[in-house]
């Protein structure tokens, strides 16, 4: 079958359907992912078909309104900044799913961010289609919506603002996803009917996380699976730059620290910042620069690295610092290594919250009221308490003997 995986957003919201592409190729399907012209490379390079999506994801956020996004104070305020943003490409994101998934497909594959405009575009070509998320997506009695700061707001109060928020995002979407059913003579639907519709069909949604670390709610309605993590899948043609393996075999393990596709503010500052906690912490670090750019003054106790899989390279390291975005969060999960979130926005609170309940992760230390001091303390903690280590090393065991590609396999063989 022609599968068609469609996302939008980091790279961490891409590289997990690397592994799930490559699984479902060896069963033998002929797979694409549709996704930012920037990660084309990514997805070919793992022997997939590619598609091009609209826009830049990180000059995105390098514009004046994602730096208002990414520094925003609050999670509520933050959403309202990056729901702006949204709606202003809409339409042209639909078309561009629309015409990807019309250039030969026979299963469209969603994730959250393109599944409103997506599912109606799987209905008007008349194919089957399914939800593939990395967060949970669902309201329940059981947590908070994954966009608030986390928590539990009460059962009906995680239900009530789940559905607020399942609203507002629904919301943000519509304009394109109405122009997609106008394209193929499909009734125009308001964001509730088509929430409700979903519902009514039992639209499919495979959650690519282990219930390990967050359990199935026992209130979610029936289609809705967790199958266990889909791990990004690792090129044969990587290899490790030497100065990395020169810094490595000179010392005992270091500590990551990266905040990814997150660019919250001065690089410099913030490499200071860093710098001086690792030092305050008496460890070694590798920080990895991300889109923000951030650089420390390499010696002989701290390099600065590009790109490197995080599967490779958190298995070597003491202790990871990150922004606990769901795709770095199940990375650090995988290796079995101790975890310091410091989360910036969206899903970040959500993620640290559910690491440090977990007893992986130290208290998360949040972006915006990040100091040296308590960043090095937390890096102390993480690598001095054995207890982080043997619960990380406890749950990799479990994550690592699931495969979550299995339901979705399934499903394409009963289509």
């Amino acid at each position: 079958m022609r599968v068609l995986i469609a996302s939008a957003g980091s790279r961490g919201d891409v590289a997990p359907y690397t592994g799930l592409g490559v699984r479902l190729a060896e069963e033998g399907h002929d797979v694409t992912i549709a996704t930012h012209e920037p990660f084309a490379e990514l997805v070919r390079g793992c022997g997939l078909g590619f598609r091009a999506l609209p826009g830049d994801p990180r000059e995105t956020l390098r514009s004046e309104d994602g730096q208002r996004w990414s520094q925003a104070k609050s999670s509520s305020i933050g959403m309202v900044r990056q729901l702006k943003m949204l709606g202003s490409h809409m339409r042209e994101a639909a078309f561009a799913v629309a015409e990807a998934a019309e250039a030969g497909t026979d299963v469209l594959l969603l994730a959250p961010m393109v599944s409103p405009i997506g599912h109606p575009v799987a209905q008007g070509l008349g194919i089957p289609s399914a939800g593939v998320f990395l967060s949970p997506a669902y309201p329940t009695r059981e947590f908070a919506p994954v966009l608030s700061k986390g928590g539990s707001f009460g059962p009906l109060g995680n239900v009530l603002a789940a559905r607020a928020m399942s609203r507002i995002l629904a919301a943000t979407f519509a304009s394109g996803a109405n122009a997609v059913r106008e394209r193929y003579g499909l009734p125009r639907l308001s964001p509730g009917q088509a929430l409700r519709q979903q519902d009514a069909e039992n639209w499919p949604v495979f959650h690519g996380y282990s219930e390990h670390v967050i359990p199935r709610p026992a209130d979610w309605r029936s289609g809705l699976q967790v199958t266990g993590y889909w791990w990004p899948h690792l090129s044969r043609d990587w290899q490790p730059p030497t100065e990395l393996l020169e810094f490595l075999d000179a010392g005992p393990p270091p500590v990551f620290v990266s905040f990814g596709s997150m660019v919250p503010g001065d690089s410099e500052r913030l490499g200071q910042l860093v710098a001086t906690a690792l030092r305050q912490a008496g460890v070694r670090g590798v920080v990895q620069a991300g889109w923000l750019g951030l650089d420390v003054a390499s010696d002989d106790n701290l390099i600065t690295i590009g790109d490197a899989p995080h599967e490779w390279l958190f298995p070597r390291m003491a202790a990871v610092v990150h922004h606990a975005g769901a795709g770095t969060s199940a990375a650090a999960l995988r290796a079995g290594a101790p975890a310091v979130p410091v989360p910036v926005l969206a899903d970040q609170p959500f993620w640290s919250g559910r690491l440090h309940a977990l007893g992986v992760a130290t208290p998360p230390v949040p972006m915006r009221t990040i100091t040296a001091d308590r960043l090095g303390a937390a890096i102390h903690a993480a690598v001095t308490d054995p207890r982080y280590r043997e619960r990380a090393e406890a749950l990799a065991k479990l994550v690592n003997a699931e495969d979550g590609a299995t339901g979705v396999v399934e499903f394409l063989r009963r289509v």
